[in-house]
């Protein structure tokens, strides 16, 4: 697993970077842009790209790769396995996270999806009819734990830095809200579990929707809410502290909800996502920071002229990681012109808080 004395050290070996670019994440530091996985085919030739990508964002400054079990099949954590393994880098200088939520198919899309859910997660009693939604997520402790073993096969991995469960609002459109939260407690014990036999360092839960929407929204999960039952989950695991530790919402210039929609209830009244989270002492890491793509030559020439950076994507990558309380950015990163841009937007200065307060007035 990521140690502090490893990433500290990492961080002393790429000190050719702006101020501010390796942030604090545990006792070690981590980079504040890192690689994502998700997009593209479940093909080998995409395969090896990313391997590629990855090792060579490793080795040039990021040490931070986040991927999840239904990425591209499971195809994304093996090919992370492979480069962490690969690269010219201390695998405890490298912070690994991956997500469990969806059922994810095994390498490819099969030809009867129905059946490979069947054979695969139901006849085995891995998942009950009941608990799985639109047929392709499920939240219960049996679930995330078969998913969390499969995930440190696949990555090849003793510990896991951080585990997410994937996307619980999906949970909201065949159960109320209150049943959401106890099926996340419930999975918060089991990691707590988990964490305490060491098999994971840290968890949190990664989101599309359900913390920067407002409170009437159909998706709409309270972040204090969950907060408080993964608390109530180490005391239930016999721990001393959580190890609840990070959130991932997607933030961009486009999608700035997690700073401006204020829906949860903070000390003083209601905060966007990334103020209570700042205050809660959790981490921050934003999803879709380039937007798929679409922002690499798309930001608004008024926001674009206030943010460092050679080309639009890394001005991108640099609003997403100057937003207040953000730990890092993630930027899919499929080819290795790409992980070459991404590094080198670490070299720019990010927004200072009155600079980026700015952009929204």
């Amino acid at each position: 697993m990521a140690t502090r004395e490893a990433t500290w050290a990492y961080r002393d070996d790429h000190d050719d970077f702006a101020r501010t670019f390796y942030r604090r994440f545990g006792d070690g530091v981590v980079s504040s842009i890192g690689v994502g996985t998700y997009l593209g085919d479940p093909t080998d030739g995409r395969d090896d790209a990313y391997h590629d990508a990855v090792v060579t964002a490793l080795e040039g400054g990021i040490n931070l790769v986040d991927t999840a079990i239904n990425y591209r099949h499971q195809r994304s954590e093996r090919v992370v396995g492979r480069a962490v393994a690969d690269a010219d880098v201390d695998r405890e200088a490298v912070v690994v996270a991956t997500k469990g939520g969806f059922v994810p198919f095994d390498g490819e899309r099969p030809a009867d999806p129905g059946a490979f859910v069947q054979s695969t997660y139901l006849d085995t009693g891995i998942v009950d009819r009941e608990d799985l939604v639109r047929g392709q997520h499920c939240l219960t402790p049996a679930f995330i734990d078969d998913q969390l073993d499969r995930s440190l096969s696949n990555l090849g991995l003793e510990t896991i830095d951080l585990y997410y469960v994937h996307n619980p609002e999906t949970q909201l459109a065949a159960n109320s809200r209150e049943a959401v939260y106890d099926r996340l407690e419930a999975t918060f014990e089991r990691l707590e579990e988990r964490a305490a036999a060491g098999d994971i360092e840290h968890y949190g839960v990664a989101t599309w929707e359900a913390f920067r929407v407002p409170r009437d929204h159909d998706s709409y999960l309270s972040l204090p809410e969950v907060v408080e039952r993964a608390r109530t989950a180490a005391d239930s695991a016999g721990n001393a502290a959580t190890h609840f530790r990070a959130v991932q919402l997607p933030f961009n210039v486009r999608m700035a909800d997690a700073f401006t929609v204020e829906a949860h209830e903070g000390a003083d009244g209601p905060q966007s996502a990334l103020w209570f989270a700042h205050e809660a002492g959790l981490d921050v890491f934003t999803s879709a920071s380039i937007m798929q793509g679409e922002l690499a030559d798309a930001i608004p020439d008024d926001v674009a002229a206030r943010l460092a950076g050679e080309t639009d994507a890394q001005r991108a990558i640099n609003f997403a990681r100057s937003a207040p309380g953000v730990t890092s950015s993630l930027v899919g990163t499929g080819s290795v012109e790409h992980a070459r841009e991404n590094v080198d937007a670490g070299r720019y200065e990010p927004l200072g808080a009155d600079a980026f307060d700015a952009v929204f007035e």
